[in-house]
């Protein structure tokens, strides 16, 4: 999971693209990276690391320009190279620099097409490059120095044609402006919003709302699945549907994990909808096992479990606490590269308050499982720490089929719950209980709402069913060789700091 940020302002947009960008923090860790465009050239910086690492004075200067894009990144691709840290960019044929949040699904078919047919050359294993070479060699076909937003999102046309899977990008073109646009099933999401300063509109798209809202931007609208804007030098914003009659179906997982709970996705509060899937379970539970559940608190697995706890523990009507304190100096756990990490950084994240859970039957609530491992560790401190019983309720339902659409759950050997039952994983984990989320239940706190824009959910994570087709067991059994903690390789990396960039 990636996130992206485009802003067209009347003033310098290196320290609103940084701060957006540290709103953004939460979708990727792994590396950041920011373009900006003035006097048609391209100025970057990109690293691995965090937003406030990779990012000092000395280059923040030096990132010139009132429009620019920004990326924060995790991978689930390729390797771990600042070479694939983005935006990424092109010189030929106008220069565009470009930043990607998904996974292109026929990535293998699309690089051949470039070498073969297209005659592009790849530096890296990003789809994210593949993806901007693809839109690199459409808009070649022009072969003049000025295009026109119709020629922009003609070549955008063929873009869509050619590209599968889930891609929410953000690019700036060279002597033209920038564009935005998100796959024909709004899989991973992006929201556009302007402010009015006394020096005329500005102009700002994002992976969250929330990253508009800090930077004072009013949030106008989603950009539509299959839709594509264009914001010219001119502060003109241009739009076209370039897939007619798309199917919009976002991935569920970024309500009950990925986005900030003061996020609004496709007009649908993250916030209610958590609050709506701790309330559904609470109903499952009463159901399951009965009146009598003997759950003296309920404690969440901080953040993301939080707004769920709080609602389950009251329509069960037991007593909510915080009984782990968060050292918030330590990444999250779940995007992590490898098992031993995760599992040394539970404990170095979380501490159990005693208090909380000496002598009581104390029902854990987390927003997944897909590994386990967080899970055991996290039973195991609440035991240390005293507990009667530890009973574990997950809002979401087991997670058993492999993400493609750009989280990182590749391997079906990694899933904890992937041919396992209920009561398995419960002793594998070490709880005295567990239950899931029924899927029609989130499905149902998702999209309760007469705001909702959407016409259904990816949920192939937990009921294999991927939105935007052509997936078979083929594919994943090339994907979990890919993409297993195993395969994943470290790379010695130098940070790419470059002024000027092409000179158009």
């Amino acid at each position: 999971m990636c996130g992206v940020i485009g802003i067209c302002a009347n003033e310098p947009v290196n320290q609103l693209l940084y701060d957006g960008l540290t709103m953004l923090q939460h979708r990727g860790q792994d590396a950041a990276g920011i373009a900006t465009l003035h006097d048609d050239r391209f100025y970057l910086r990109k690293d691995n690391g965090m937003v406030r690492d990779v990012f000092l004075n000395k280059h923040m200067v030096r990132l010139v320009g009132n429009f620019g894009i920004g990326h924060v990144r995790y991978p689930t691709a390729g390797t771990s190279s600042t070479a694939e840290a983005q935006p990424l960019y092109v010189n030929s044929p106008y220069g565009i620099a470009l930043a990607h949040n998904g996974n292109l699904t026929n990535v293998e078919e699309l690089t051949r097409e470039l070498y073969q047919k297209d005659r592009r050359h790849l530096n890296t294993d990003s789809d994210s490059e593949v993806l901007l070479n693809i839109f690199a060699h459409q808009l070649q076909s022009y072969d003049k120095p000025t295009l026109t937003p119709d020629d922009i999102f003609d070549a955008l046309g063929a873009v869509y044609e050619r590209c599968q899977g889930a891609y929410a990008v953000v690019a700036m073109i060279a002597g033209h402006g920038l564009l935005a646009f998100r796959d024909p099933n709004g899989i991973r999401p992006l929201v556009y919003g302007r402010r009015l300063t006394q020096t005329g509109v500005e102009h700002m798209v994002a992976s969250e709302s929330v990253a508009l809202t800090a930077l004072g931007f009013e949030v106008v609208r989603d950009i539509q699945a299959g839709e594509a804007m264009f914001i010219d030098l001119s502060y003109n914003v241009h739009s076209r549907q370039c897939v007619p009659a798309p199917k919009h179906t976002p991935c569920i997982f970024e309500y009950v994990y990925f986005a900030r709970p003061d996020s609004i996705i496709d007009n649908i509060s993250v916030h209610k909808a958590r609050m709506r899937m701790g309330e559904k379970l609470a109903q499952k539970i009463m159901r399951e096992w009965g009146e009598e559940h003997g759950i003296d608190v309920v404690i969440p697995i901080p953040d993301t479990s939080r707004n769920s706890a709080l609602e389950l523990a009251l329509h069960l009507g037991v007593k909510y606490r915080e009984g782990f304190n968060k050292n918030r100096y330590i990444g999250r756990t779940f995007i992590m590269p490898g098992q031993s990490q995760r599992k040394k950084s539970v404990r170095q994240k979380l501490n159990a308050i005693a208090l909380e859970f000496k002598n009581k039957n104390v029902l854990l609530v987390d927003d997944s499982i897909v590994r386990g491992t967080t899970c055991h560790e996290i039973v195991q401190m609440a035991r240390d720490a005293g507990a009667k019983n530890v009973f574990f309720a997950s809002v979401a339902p087991p997670v058993i089929y492999p993400n493609v659409y750009g989280i990182d759950m590749p391997a079906k050997s990694e899933l904890i719950s992937s041919g396992r039952s209920t009561e398995e994983v419960c002793q594998i984990i070490g709880a005295d209980r567990l239950i899931f989320q029924d899927l029609d239940d989130l499905i149902y706190a998702v999209n309760n709402t007469k705001y909702s824009r959407v016409d259904g959910f990816d949920c192939s994570v937990f009921d294999g069913v991927y939105v935007a087709g052509q997936i078979d067991d083929d594919y994943l059994t090339a994907l979990q060789a890919k993409r297993s903690d195993g395969a994943k390789k470290n790379v010695v990396n130098t940070p790419v700091d470059i002024t000027g960039v092409m000179d158009i």
